[in-house]
């Protein structure tokens, strides 16, 4: 079985991760469960960049040190996955882009930050209020090789926030086609449009031409 990490400590998003991978075979765990706790500065200047900046340190941890939480699969067969997406506002000049999970600081909610963009927006019409997910994935392989993919959700800024199925800013995003916010979509509504969606099924098949 081909044993992934997804460099990640963020439920909702093992949750979306596991379920698009879900009948693929593959065993993916997330940094708690291959028991790894360090930190990769990401200072790129693109979700790409930082992506693989990820991918690639996690992949070089355990090739020192080993899979803490897992000692019986060797470091050397697995893959190692990262994200970094966020939500860009055309309106606020792309903000907050790839500081979107460090906006306004770590340890803000996200009913705060989701709050202040709100406020930030006031007055602006909807045809202006225009806005986008982005998602890169980067996957570090065991030849040291490393793949990127990117995958894109376009959208408006709400008003307010609306349904309770998302995590972060998906309360505020909303889709044109319906006017729903992606946090009132099923898990499987979402997982079919979704940035990290469309970018996760681009590496599945990459990963697969691999074989």
């Amino acid at each position: 079985m081909k044993q992934i990490i997804f460099a990640t400590g963020n439920a909702g998003k093992m949750k979306e991760i596991r379920e698009i991978l879900d009948g693929t075979g593959w065993n993916v765990l997330s940094l708690k469960d291959a028991g790894i706790d360090t930190e990769i500065e990401e200072n790129g200047t693109t979700f790409e960049e930082n992506a693989k900046i990820k991918a690639e340190g996690i992949r070089n941890w355990c090739l020192e040190n080993g899979i803490p939480g897992c000692s019986r699969i060797s470091a050397k067969e697995i893959i190692v996955l990262a994200d970094d997406s966020g939500l860009e506002i055309d309106w606020l000049g792309g903000e907050p882009g790839i500081y979107s999970a460090r906006y306004m600081g770590h340890e803000t909610s996200y009913r705060e930050k989701n709050a202040n963009l709100i406020s930030r927006l006031d007055g602006v019409p909807k045809e202006k209020r225009t806005a986008r997910f982005v998602c890169a994935i980067a996957a570090a392989l065991s030849d040291g090789n490393s793949l990127v993919t990117r995958g894109t959700i376009e959208g408006y800024i709400g008003w307010e926030e609306c349904g309770s199925n998302g995590f972060g800013y998906d309360p505020i995003f909303y889709l044109y086609e319906n006017d729903k916010s992606t946090a009132e979509l099923s898990a499987e509504e979402k997982n079919a449009i979704s940035h990290r969606g469309k970018a996760l099924r681009q590496m599945k098949k990459m990963l697969e031409e691999q074989k």
